[in-house]
């Protein structure tokens, strides 16, 4: 479970290397790609 997650993460090009410097950008790039992520998989099984 935890490998296919970070491969889902990993298909947002800008978070597996962190290209920003300040960490609150980071945060919100990371979180939005959880609730994108999340969003896709409540699509799949409604």
């Amino acid at each position: 479970m935890v490998e296919r997650t970070h491969a889902w993460f990993n298909r947002f090009r800008r978070l597996p290397v962190r290209y920003e410097r300040r960490a609150d950008i980071y945060e919100a790039f990371t979180s939005l790609a959880a609730s994108l992520i999340t969003l896709n998989q409540l699509k799949r099984f409604c």
